[in-house]
């Protein structure tokens, strides 16, 4: 069998596609020869400092169901459903009530309504969905109990969805990611202190890149190099996990 990443002529659906991680993997499919639809929170793609013009975008307010449901009825043919869009609520609104329900919305209860919504047109492909769990599905966060709770949930909703779904030949799985360079942890890399004890921690001692994050995507999204493999989720954290 020859293997090869080549998607086009397939139909690629990236929330939180405009920045970060998921922009990264946005531009992979895009670089494959998909075509690529992404959301963000801003009503417009130019209302972003990187250039999203390849890109369909999409306004989504993941804590919205309406919003949610709009893009639902948006977006066309689905073969890839890559529920990235996600938030950390910081203490202390992040430790009320308020805040744990909106780290819920938007990291677990969008993507089961997301999958949900667009199972029908997964069946007919069929497809596959990949969900952003965390290094925080397996350890406790004093700071984050949401988000980790959240994060935790995103595992076994992917394990959930991944025999529910099987039938219809569509596979389900994850990615854990570490330490990845992105603005949202530029305070963190910017504290010697705490890039030093990541680092510490990190057998391949570095910070994950979102390219690198991008790449176990285009593996787990292609039917000849993971048609047998769903019900995962894969740590891409350099070794953080292990130890």
């Amino acid at each position: 069998m020859v293997y090869s990443i080549d998607y086009s002529e397939q139909n690629i659906l990236v929330t939180g596609g405009s920045n970060g991680i998921g922009l990264a993997i946005a531009q992979a499919f895009l670089n494959a020869g998909a075509s690529v639809s992404v959301t963000g929170t801003k009503e417009t793609a130019d209302q972003y400092p990187c250039n999203l013009s390849a890109f369909h975008y999409h306004q989504a307010i993941m804590e919205d169901t309406a919003s949610v449901d709009a893009l639902i009825a948006a977006v066309g043919p689905v073969d890839v459903l890559v529920n990235n869009a996600g938030t950390f609520v910081d203490p202390p609104e992040g430790l009320l009530p308020e805040g744990f329900d909106r780290n819920m919305f938007i990291n677990l209860n969008s993507v089961y309504r997301l999958s949900l919504g667009l199972h029908p047109r997964l069946a007919k492909r069929p497809g596959c969905i990949i969900n952003i769990a965390s290094m925080y599905s397996y350890f406790g966060s004093g700071s984050g109990p949401a988000y980790s709770a959240s994060k935790t949930g995103i595992v076994g909703l992917t394990k959930s969805l991944a025999v529910a779904y099987a039938r219809d030949g569509i596979r389900v799985n994850a990615i854990a990611p570490g330490w990845v360079r992105t603005n949202l942890t530029a305070g963190t890399q910017a504290n010697e202190a705490s890039s030093g004890s990541i680092l510490k921690r990190t057998p391949l001692a570095r910070w994950g890149e979102p390219e690198e994050m991008a790449g176990t995507i285009l593996f787990l999204a292609s039917s000849d190099l993971a048609g047998f493999v769903t019900g995962v989720t894969i740590p891409v954290d350099g070794g953080y996990s292990a130890m």
